[in-house]
């Protein structure tokens, strides 16, 4: 799996998540830094404590994910952009780690949870212990002995631990601003324009690589 692309607007970079950790594999099971990183895979038979990445320090733009404490066989969460992932459990539930929980804003008008992080799978050669969560905000669960699922699209969620990781969910730029004004999209961008609500419109872009402007 690779970590997560940036996603940019004029001067602003929001910074694509960090892949998670793996249970078998090159790496020490490490995961990768990232806006909000991975979580480690699994640390059955390892001899140190596989790491969890490390979110962008600046500025911040989201958690990290968990590391995975000796002796678990199931990955930990990733980070998300409202909290942090967790650890999976050892002994004999080794529960998969919950990803961390993203973060809310009424920015459409609405209050709406983007940027969860992506839940840890167990390991696969065990019977059934559960796989984690994904984190509120879009991100997906683990799959266990199967791919991971998906993050949501256009959230930003990250995508879930298993067999073959789940893809990340894609990102969006929202812009408000006066109702005066209408939006032109241009080529290579898919975008809607919502009708004035109060004193305002928004733009929802969801796809490309182009410029805007404003008549």
């Amino acid at each position: 799996p690779t970590s997560g692309s940036n996603s940019v607007f004029s001067t602003i970079t929001s910074t694509g998540g960090g892949r998670g950790g793996s249970l078998t594999g090159p790496g020490n099971h490490a995961a990768a830094d990232g806006g909000s990183s991975g979580g480690a895979g699994g640390s059955a038979s390892r001899s140190a404590t596989p790491s969890a990445g490390t979110r962008t320090p600046s500025p911040v733009q989201g958690f990290n994910g968990a590391s995975c404490p000796l002796g678990a066989r199931s990955g930990a969460g990733g980070g998300g952009a409202g909290a942090g992932g967790t650890q999976a459990e050892t002994g004999s539930s080794n529960v998969a780690g919950v990803g961390g929980a993203g973060q809310s804003t009424d920015i459409s008008g609405s209050s709406v949870q983007y940027g969860g992080g992506g839940g840890g799978a167990t390991d696969v050669s065990s019977s059934s212990p559960p796989n984690g969560a994904g984190g509120a905000g879009g991100g997906g669960a683990g799959g266990g002995n199967a791919a991971g699922n998906a993050g949501t699209v256009n959230t930003g969620g990250g995508g879930g631990g298993g067999l073959t990781a789940g893809a990340g969910g894609s990102g969006v730029v929202i812009l408000r601003y006066p109702a005066v004004y209408t939006i032109t999209f241009g080529a290579g961008l898919t975008g809607t324009e919502s009708s004035a609500s109060g004193e305002y419109k928004r733009a929802t872009i969801t796809a490309g690589t182009g410029n805007v402007s404003w008549s």
